[in-house]
């Protein structure tokens, strides 16, 4: 396809598909993916407006997130019930458990975002969690939610366990698996994510060197949370793009432009 075509072809592509495209390939260039597993989906309301009832983007199954684009997501309903495959390659039936479950139990939460990086897992296992020792991970203190471990989600019924352990959080680390983010907009909940894991390293760094670990106060956490969440509204609030997430998607669009596509 020449660029002029592909150009016309985008301008077809709701927003939230490019973003979403946009957030798969991010997850991949910064080495979070785990083969062709793990997902992020995202509602998807111009579709919801056609067919009357509410959907939501995720990837085809099979894919490595570095080969997303966005006209070949796929459009599910709550249930899982496809409605329509581009690729016809289907979903991953356990993977969207997880995400019918926040999506249905939290109207805000109009993206969930789940990984399995080496760091996120370690974290997992841990039996303090994340602990709040350095800036990234103290915009999560008292703001992480934690869900244990059930196998992997093939039964339904775990869903109401995951949501009501995540209550109104937007951060969870699910126990002896990974991590979870959700946001209002695919941008939030890839913002979330990455200083997660960015916290999740951190500490795997600072334990291994074997040393005293220094926690800043309760106090100090309490107020580097809410001074972030500041930050974050102001962004919000005032109706602006968020100019973190545009300079992501700016840095794919230079390495792999062709998630537009």
């Amino acid at each position: 396809m020449g660029v002029l075509a592909a150009q016309a072809d985008n301008r077809n592509l709701s927003k939230e598909r490019i973003d979403l495209a946009a957030a798969y390939r991010l997850i991949a260039h910064f080495r979070m993916d785990d083969s062709i597993f793990t997902h992020i989906s995202a509602k998807a309301p111009q579709a919801a407006a056609m067919h009357g009832r509410e959907l939501f983007l995720l990837n085809s199954y099979g894919l490595r997130f570095n080969e997303v684009k966005a006209s070949e997501l796929v459009t599910v309903d709550i249930d899982g019930s496809i409605v329509d495959d581009p690729l016809g390659h289907g979903i991953n039936a356990a993977g969207f458990t997880i995400h019918s479950a926040v999506h249905a139990a939290r109207p805000d939460a109009a993206c969930v975002l789940h990984t399995h990086t080496v760091a996120g897992v370690a974290v997992s296992c841990m039996e303090e969690g994340l602990l709040p020792l350095n800036q990234w991970a103290l915009q999560f203190y008292d703001r992480v939610a934690y869900h244990a471990y059930e196998g992997i989600a093939l039964d339904m019924s775990e869903r109401d366990r995951l949501v009501a352990d995540l209550g109104t959080k937007n951060a969870m680390i699910l126990r002896n698996h990974g991590l979870m983010t959700c946001g209002r907009t695919v941008g939030e909940a890839f913002i979330l994510m990455y200083y997660l894991e960015r916290a999740c390293q951190a500490q795997l760094a600072a334990l291994s060197t074997g040393r005293a670990l220094r926690l800043p106060t309760a106090e100090i956490a309490e107020l580097t949370a809410r001074q972030t969440e500041s930050w974050d509204s102001l962004h919000a609030e005032s109706g602006l793009n968020d100019p973190e997430w545009n300079a992501f998607v700016r840095l794919i669009r230079d390495v792999a432009p062709d998630f537009e596509s």
